[in-house]
């Protein structure tokens, strides 16, 4: 009962403020409009008060804007920290004519003390002219138009980052999360982060509280008490905050905060009302200082002084529910009970960071260095003293990344001289540039440029920058290609006898036509009237790359193929995947190979497992698979028909035609036994772009997927869910899986409503429900394909990407482990070597997993026994023998084979996960961006 009562009075709580908030943000609108007419002279007001008071002091010295990055005084530990030490804007100032002046002993007083208003308090500022003392001049946008830097005192805008013994400690006991930072694109003061086990990302709002971070570091964030939470956006009342401050507008904060001018502002923005909840400090003004409140939080944890978890959490539990819950689910608790309220937080630490921060896109805008270099064109010698340093910002293209400082000294010199000619054209090149420093006492990061990409109004320097960007490696492999044998190449004789000799089997690709990496092949033998025997063979790629040399380590950087319009960049050299490892029709390759029995129902009866040597007698095409489904292709017709594959070997077309038809039919079979399972699909037409002979698209039209696609996808499913049961067995921490979590249920309700409102009943309660609504929904649209497609978009966006993970991350919650649309507790890849680095990473463990079992076998002396029979396998067979697998003689099999083939310790799996997750994310925003680039 005291759970119980707890929960009530939380949420009594939670009213009251709620109805707090509604009464301030009636008090505000009745404020608005007086407010707006005169916001102009206020803000004068305010500041002419600030500067007269200025005026009074004896002391003085020159302050300006403060873009400046850290020191290496700075007190506590920057964990992720750059190696090298750049000339940092912190040791200068930025000087603006006229000097503004300000107290010696005022500016000193800040010197120490980092003002964390979370972006909260400003975050509905309109940019303004700001008025410097002793000028007539206004300057817009709140950016200084001459951009040069003098001495500065430094004033810190941002708390010190937790040193690395309290973050720890932090994350040990439960008080501080780690977690990914992503930044909203249309709000880039809107960050979240994801907790895993949480159902709601965790917002981190405004610059101040985002401390530095960018978009894909990974940071230490600390959650805030419930009465800070934000309210979600579309929920009833006020909605989530979403503060539409530009960089120019943090400029009049810095210039605020450090001239200390806070007249004029005498109570706290509406998203901090809740200040006074938190155990910080508010100063004069309604300004909030958190950052006594971080040093002392970190110093005790170092000191070994910390508060209890319940407390550090600010969750809100009360006495009975905290017994037997760790800090996430407790925090899932919370969000479940409190659904309309989303948490918020703050950054304390970057523990790694981002590569993004090296591949950084964007825009020099120069237009106002060109003007103060016009002023100060009559003073020839002080322009010459200046010159190193001036500054001029940079804009990214990616709008998730802030404005940054370059100095015009750092730049390559074609560009500065350039500049230097007065050239105002550099403005349109799409430049490369990479984050140096960011201190706490800067506002914008410094940025260094390295090269030009060239025109922004050209495809191919847009595309070049989209590589660059995403960190995508374009280059050849020179280094590599003395980790491959030369060419003529023959398969080893040892392998014949080591492997399963598949060469008199009908095996053939069905691929696109323009396919050069050829890495999966079919076959498939009639057991009887009702049962089949089913094979797809894969490509052996993890013959030619061998753990830990040169060439295994180039396919690990670039993790995955990239197909950009007509441009693939592969991840392999050519000399592998299009020659030696590709199964190319008529040469005898290397492959791994399952095998199923199935019967009509589709149900599997028996499987084998091992690497084999086949020869394709056949390379279809997808529309070649097509023709022969829907019998546009026959024995008749074939030799006159124009434009179709040439059979090698014994086999003849009636032999490709048998096969094809079968597997249509058995595929059939096994989508509809799948979608009865609880798969879902969400089917949807792809662009696809004509090019001219030169490379340039001219036009373009809708692809649907045919009969033949489906074919191919079916068996390949079926492929890598088995090598995922096999694997994940065998060795149940060191098996890399891919998951697919379940969607984000609060969008989920909100496409839910959508429906609604057009009369669509749709049912979320599983994915198989999810897919039947959405198949009545089409055919009840059949005649509006538009709104469909419509639908479709938005049943999408609910869905959370799939990752790869190592196995031994959950094997306490392996519920977590499971493939939301393909509805099986189990998935990874296999089946795509030539393309995609995690399936050698299978592939190799897949071959430990069948050398252990030839081991254990011989150990126990069952080959001999059963010499010449089928001898039942215990590790890669239907049934798993767990008994076997523990056994002394099965755990020594296991390891020995394990050390053989370089199977990676769960921590650095997880590494491998991790990289392959972000490189895949990488790939797809490059496709997404260039699709972007055509349409505009």
């Amino acid at each position: 009962m005291r759970g119980g009562s707890g929960v009530a009075e939380q949420a009594v709580i939670v009213e009251r403020l709620e109805d707090t908030d509604k009464e301030k943000k009636k008090k505000r609108r009745s404020n608005r409009r007086s407010k707006h007419n005169s916001a102009s002279n206020s803000v004068n007001e305010a500041r002419g008060e600030s500067f007269d008071s200025l005026k009074n002091e004896e002391k003085t010295k020159s302050l300006t804007s403060s873009m400046s990055c850290p020191s290496s005084k700075q007190q506590g530990l920057e964990i992720a920290s750059n190696e090298q030490t750049p000339d940092r804007a912190s040791d200068v100032a930025f000087s603006s004519m006229p000097t503004m002046h300000i107290n010696e002993q005022v500016g000193s007083g800040f010197d120490d003390t980092a003002v964390d208003v979370g972006g909260r308090s400003f975050s509905k500022w309109c940019p303004e002219p700001i008025a410097y003392a002793g000028s007539s001049k206004m300057y817009i946008d709140g950016f200084l138009p001459f951009h040069q830097v003098e001495g500065f005192a430094r004033k810190k805008l941002f708390a010190p980052y937790w040193p690395i013994e309290a973050v720890n400690d932090a994350l040990e006991k439960g008080e501080a999360f780690k977690a990914l930072f992503r930044v909203n694109a249309h709000n880039r003061l809107e960050a979240y982060c994801k907790i895993d086990g949480v159902p709601t990302d965790v917002l981190i709002n405004g610059v101040f509280l985002q401390n530095r971070a960018v978009e894909g570091d990974i940071v230490v964030i600390k959650v805030d008490p419930l009465g800070l939470w934000t309210k979600m956006k579309g929920s009833n009342g006020s909605s989530n905050n979403s503060a539409q401050v530009e960089d120019c507008n943090l400029v009049q904060e810095v210039n605020g905060l450090a001239g200390n001018s806070y007249k004029g502002k005498g109570k706290l923005h509406a998203d901090c009302e809740y200040a006074d909840c938190r155990s910080g400090v508010l100063l004069g003004k309604g300004f909030y200082d958190e950052t006594q409140v971080t040093r002392t939080e970190a110093n005790n944890h170092v000191n070994g002084h910390h508060q209890s978890n319940s407390d550090s959490l600010h969750m809100g539990l009360f006495p009975g529910q905290n017994e037997g819950i760790n800090s996430a689910d407790r925090l899932a608790v919370m969000t479940s009970q409190f659904p309309l309220k989303r948490p918020t937080g703050r950054v304390l630490a970057i523990v790694k960071k981002s590569l993004r921060r090296d591949a950084i896109v964007g825009f020099l805008n120069v237009k106002q260095w060109f003007s103060y270099r016009e002023l100060n064109t009559k003073d020839a010698k002080k322009n010459s003293a200046i010159f190193d340093r001036e500054y001029v910002t940079l804009t990214p293209t990616d709008p998730r990344f802030p404005t940054m400082i370059v100095f015009v000294r750092d730049l390559p010199d074609c560009i500065k001289k350039r500049l230097e000619d007065g050239d105002v054209t550099i403005e349109m090149e799409l430049l490369a540039a990479q984050i140096e420093d960011w201190s706490a006492e800067s506002p914008f990061p410094q940025a260094r440029v390295s090269h030009s990409f060239g025109r922004s109004g050209l495809l191919e320097p847009q595309i070049n920058a989209i590589l660059y960007q995403n960190a995508i490696h374009s280059t050849d492999f020179p280094q590599v290609l003395s980790c491959l044998p030369n060419i003529p190449w023959e398969i080893p004789p040892e392998e014949y006898q080591t492997r399963k000799d598949l060469r008199d089997l009908c095996v053939f690709t069905i691929d696109s036509s323009t396919a050069h990496d050829l890495d999966d092949a079919l076959s498939v033998e009639k057991l009887s009237k009702d049962s089949f025997r089913v094979g797809v063979h894969i490509a052996d790629v993890s013959y030619f790359v061998l753990p830990n040399t040169a060439l295994d380590i180039e396919a690990e950087i670039r993790s995955t193929s990239v197909y950009l319009l007509q441009r693939k960049i592969p991840m392999l050299p050519s000399l592998l995947s299009e020659n030696l490892g590709s199964l190319n029709p008529g040469v005898d390759r290397l492959a791994f190979s399952m095998f199923w029995e199935l019967n009509s129902m589709g149900e599997v009866l028996d499987r084998w497992i091992g690497r084999t040597v086949i020869r394709s007698c056949c390379k279809l095409s997808y529309q070649h698979a097509q023709d022969i489904i829907q019998g546009i292709i026959d024995v008749e017709k074939f030799n006159t028909l124009e434009g179709y594959p040439q059979l090698n070997g014994q086999f003849e077309l009636k032999d490709v035609i048998r096969s094809v038809k079968c597997l249509h039919e058995i595929s059939k079979t096994l989508k509809e036994k799948r979608f009865n399972d609880g798969a879902l699909q969400l089917e949807s037409s792809k662009v696809v772009y004509v090019f001219d002979e030169d490379g340039v698209p001219y036009d373009s039209r809708l692809s649907e997927r045919m009969d033949s696609n489906f074919l191919v996808e079916e068996f390949m499913l079926l492929a890598n869910r088995t090598a995922a049961e096999v694997i994940s067995k065998a060795f149940p921490n060191n098996a890399l899986l891919r998951r697919h979590p379940e969607p984000n249920m609060r969008k989920l309700k909100e496409f839910e409503a959508f429906c609604c409102k057009y009369g669509l009943a749709l049912d979320i309660s599983s994915s198989g429900q999810f897919r039947q609504s959405l198949e009545k929904i089409q055919e009840k649209l059949k005649d509006d394909s538009v709104l469909f497609d419509i639908i479709i978009s938005y049943a999408s966006k609910p869905m959370q990407l799939a990752t790869y993970f190592c196995s031994g991350d959950l094997k306490d919650n392996l519920n977590d482990c499971g493939h939301y649309g393909l509805a099986v507790p189990l998935y990874t890849h296999f089946t795509s070597p030539l393309r995609r680095y995690p399936d050698i990473v299978v592939h190799r463990t897949l071959a430990a997993v069948i050398e252990a079992e030839e081991l254990y076998l011989q150990q126990s002396g069952l080959l001999k026994v059963n010499k010449g029979k089928e001898v039942s396998r215990g590790f890669t067979g239907i049934y798993f023998d767990k008994e076997a697998a523990a056994s002394p003689q099965g755990k020594e099999a296991l390891s020995i084979a394990a050390l053989k083939y370089g199977i990676p310790s769960p921590e650095l799996l997880a590494d491998v996960a991790a990289y392959c997750n972000e490189r895949k994310l990488a790939s797809r925003l490059s496709d997404e961006y260039t699709m972007m680039k055509l349409k505009g």
